[in-house]
């Protein structure tokens, strides 16, 4: 059956991916992100919408809800992708910095949500938001990003509990690392510090990784895919990690890991 799927930060990354992975099976398309250019360069070839905006912003919605309603007639399925960064610890951070922290990775998710939830519960739709390992544990310096993501949980439990009853199902995808232009930047401190290439960057942060590797961001697409499936159709509320393993490591024990393979 052909779904209208609606897909925030479409431009890039993890977004784009999800876009070709629906196109290939010929839902209809509505793409949203800050980027027309960027937007329109994906919707290329397919029956798609495209709605440049921030997502982040609660006076887009009215407008793009209205378009979407007069293109498609409604919709089925939300799959929030916009993010964004949230670099430092509590002291680096600044108001502005916690602010555009919040609004890229927590806000854009509500905002969305919120607004596509009237039509969601018409055909009984679902939402996906995209969250990180970083909704379930802390890296280094990026107290934004980590305190967004870990917020973004408790949105899809509530929106799961309370709109449940109305047919709307709601799931968080974790990833863990993946390929994405945005990891790639976060991979120049280690390529300049250790004189390495990206491949050789990203082996350094899988290292104690299960499974030995990034993810792609048509691997993480594609579980987003089955989310929105009616193959899915009694999983709501959940919190899936896709990170390759890397949540299921006890750290304390990983120094006996290298104690066995030293190199």
């Amino acid at each position: 059956m052909t779904k209208t799927v609606l897909i925030t930060g479409a431009g890039t990354g993890i977004g784009e991916a999800c876009v070709q992975r629906m196109a290939a099976l010929g839902h209809n398309l509505v793409l949203v992100g800050r980027r027309r250019e960027a937007l329109e360069r994906v919707a290329a070839g397919h029956d798609a919408l495209v709605l440049a905006g921030d997502a982040a912003d609660s006076a887009v919605w009215a407008g793009f809800i209205a378009q979407i309603r007069a293109r498609f007639g409604g919709l089925d399925a939300l799959i929030c992708c916009a993010g964004g960064h949230g670099l430092g610890n509590a002291l680096e951070t600044s108001d502005d910095a916690w602010d555009a922290a919040m609004r890229g990775n927590l806000h854009s998710a509500f905002h969305s949500a919120r607004a596509c939830l009237p039509l969601l519960i018409e055909r009984r739709g679902s939402i996906v938001l995209l969250g990180s390992i970083a909704s379930l544990a802390a890296g280094p310096q990026v107290c934004g990003y980590t305190t967004a993501k870990h917020a973004l949980v408790g949105l899809n439990r509530s929106l799961a509990r309370d709109f449940g009853p109305q047919g709307v199902r709601v799931n968080c995808v974790c990833p863990g690392w993946v390929r994405t232009p945005m990891a790639d930047e976060e991979m120049q401190p280690l390529m300049e510090h250790h004189g390495e290439g990206l491949d050789a960057a990203y082996r350094r942060v899988t290292a104690d990784v299960p499974l030995r590797r990034p993810a792609s961001a048509d691997e993480i697409a594609a579980l987003c895919q089955f989310l929105v499936s009616d193959d899915a159709s009694i999983i709501t509320g959940a919190v899936i990690a896709a990170d390759g393993g890397s949540t299921v490591v006890d750290v304390p024990t990983l120094a006996y890991t290298r104690l066995e393979n030293p190199s």
